[in-house]
């Protein structure tokens, strides 16, 4: 569904820009304005090549990148330890660590181009949900010795002075982290990449795709555009453009609500600023607004629900943390559409001679995207291989539709492992 978010009324207003009118011929063709997109279409420009067309079937961020929740941190959706696993101690860190570069740059964007998105640098809480320490401590360590990476122990105490639920047990804090209106973000890197040359044309779907010469055309109903080079960056919103390309992804929804301002009463339940989502596979995650509001997202389905029925699920695991917060109204509501794929990584690189993928970024796609954008714009401008590091994850079928049944059925089964392991829990106290 397409609800309106919060975001869509706080963000400065946008630049708009022109469905695509007639023929064109570019260097490079962008599908999809989303993070990705974006990134890639920057990434280009600031490596000199300008002549890049960037099409969009709706307006800038219309899908994940300008509804979700707005945390900016390292790492995949594939956890470090299988990550580690899969590549090895090589190559897993170097992967692992274009992320958190894309952190960095993130930043450096941000204060260099005087991005106004309410950027609150105050790092991420990962709060144990349960009281067993063992798996903080393991993954502590296992980021600290094989990532090099140190994410700082809260004890149980110190994180209830913080984040005020008897709900928590410990916590791990990584600094390297911030959090943004992430639609504000996708619109000033927009008018950034638009400022450096590239032409983004919104309201224009990719209505087919077609290999012409040495290049590919690009359709849509204003007009066509005939690029040595594409990019496919729909993620969740599909184009239809290639079989494989939409066969390798799961569009899966999640779920995000803001409540009325706060005030004073932001104080009784965060006396920090820091973003928080805690330690279940079928997680919570937070974050105060500046304005005083909180934001609070969870939950996957491969139900693009209403505003309604989103307040009503979100409402109550709310509570769950904050109970004090039962009489706060909620103000916005909504969902938005992920791309996953099977191995839970991005599939992004060359898919044939001179048509690049970025998708599939599930869920955990700010900094993932900004990563695979300059890796995709460096490997057309200047022969970067990076790209090849991400081979091990490449179009791998997502068995539609009986995916989506898995999906479903796997989401709910870990949920009840959770909620077993809770009761477990709390039945010994």
């Amino acid at each position: 569904m397409d609800s309106p978010s919060y975001y869509r009324t706080s963000a400065p207003a946008a630049t708009p820009f022109a469905p695509l009118s007639g023929p064109r011929e570019a260097a490079v063709c962008i599908v999809g304005g989303g993070f990705a997109g974006l990134n890639t279409a920057l990434g280009l420009a600031e490596r000199g090549v300008r002549d890049v067309v960037l099409l969009d079937a709706r307006d800038v961020a219309h899908g994940a990148s300008g509804r979700n929740g707005g945390f900016v941190f390292g790492g995949f959706s594939r956890g470090e330890a299988q990550l580690l696993h899969d590549l090895g101690p090589v190559r897993a860190p170097a992967l692992y660590r274009g992320t958190q570069d894309a952190v960095g740059l993130i930043r450096r964007r941000i204060a260099h181009h005087h991005i106004p998105c309410q950027a609150t640098d105050a790092g991420v809480l990962w709060a144990n949900w349960f009281r067993d320490p063992a798996p903080l401590r393991e993954r502590q360590a296992l980021l600290a010795k094989h990532f090099g990476v140190e994410w700082d122990w809260v004890p149980r105490q110190q994180l209830a002075e913080q984040v005020r639920t008897t709900r928590y047990g410990d916590a791990l804090f990584e600094r390297n982290a911030l959090h943004f209106n992430p639609l504000a973000y996708a619109r000033g890197l927009a008018a950034v990449a638009a400022g450096q040359g590239v032409s983004i044309h919104e309201h224009s779907p990719a209505t087919s795709l077609q290999r012409e010469g040495q290049g590919w055309r690009v359709r849509t109903p204003g007009g066509d555009v005939l690029a040595r080079e594409v990019v496919l960056a729909c993620g969740g919103y599909l184009a239809g453009l290639r079989r494989d390309v939409d066969a390798g992804v799961l569009p899966i929804a999640t779920y995000v609500m803001v409540t009325e301002p706060l005030g004073a009463r932001m104080d009784e339940v965060l006396a920090t600023r820091a973003a928080i989502y805690d330690s279940r596979f079928a997680f919570d995650y937070y974050r105060p607004l500046p304005d005083t509001r909180l934001l609070w997202g969870g939950r996957i389905s491969v139900r693009d629900r209403a505003p309604a029925a989103v307040e009503r699920l979100l409402r109550r695991d709310m509570l769950r943390v904050f109970p004090q917060l039962a009489d706060v109204r909620i103000e916005a509501a909504w969902s938005g559409l992920m791309s996953y794929a099977r191995h839970e990584m991005p599939q992004v690189g060359r898919i044939d001679d001179g048509l690049w993928l970025a998708q599939a970024f599930g869920g955990h796609g700010v900094a993932p995207t900004t990563f695979a954008g300059e890796v995709v714009a460096s490997a057309i401008a200047e022969g970067d291989t990076r790209w090849r590091e991400f081979s091990d994850y490449g179009l791998v079928s997502a068995l539609k539709p009986a995916g989506f049944v898995g999906a479903q059925l796997s989401y709910w089964w870990l949920q009840a492992k959770d909620a077993w392991k809770d009761r477990r829990e709390r039945g010994m106290a």
